[in-house]
């Protein structure tokens, strides 16, 4: 089964200096679902005021996307189980930094999933099968290279 996803990225130079490199990076992110979002450069790769800081940069896009598409994976897997979850909270993290040929790449993702679980929380290795199930079934942890490491 073939699935396509769509997103619209939508940039426009608004009085840079461009071929010398001074223009906004600011953009737009617009889903077919309606919403549209503030993205950027991340500031800690282009320098303010050219990047903003309060706009989504890709890397933390990507970020969240495998830390979403884990617990997403997560929360079917238990309830399959019929393990129930109450809440679920991750604070991930992205390192970028360059691979052998001196180019920039996010080499590892650190999910820190905290579950709090209805009644009483299944064993720790149950949960352990639960992460390890999900990252084999992600659908993002199975597309990228970047080492993904759950420290539950």
């Amino acid at each position: 089964m073939k699935h396509v996803y769509t997103a619209t990225v939508s940039w426009k130079n608004e009085d840079g200096e461009f071929v010398s490199g001074k223009y906004s990076r600011a953009h737009k992110w617009t889903f077919d679902c309606g919403i549209e979002l503030d993205a950027s450069a991340s500031p800690l790769v282009v320098p303010l005021p050219y990047s903003r800081a309060e706009a989504v940069d890709p890397e933390e896009a990507f970020v969240a996307a495998v830390s979403s598409c884990h617990m997403l994976t997560f929360l079917f897997l238990a309830s399959k189980k019929k393990i129930a979850v109450s809440s679920y909270q991750d604070e991930a993290e992205g390192i970028m930094e360059p691979n052998d040929n001196g180019k920039l790449w996010m080499s590892r993702v650190t999910l820190r999933p905290k579950i709090v679980f209805e009644g009483q929380a299944p064993a720790s290795d149950v949960i352990e099968s639960l992460h390890h199930a999900a990252h084999e079934e992600c659908y993002i942890a199975n597309s990228v290279k970047s080492e993904i490491a759950v420290m539950a």
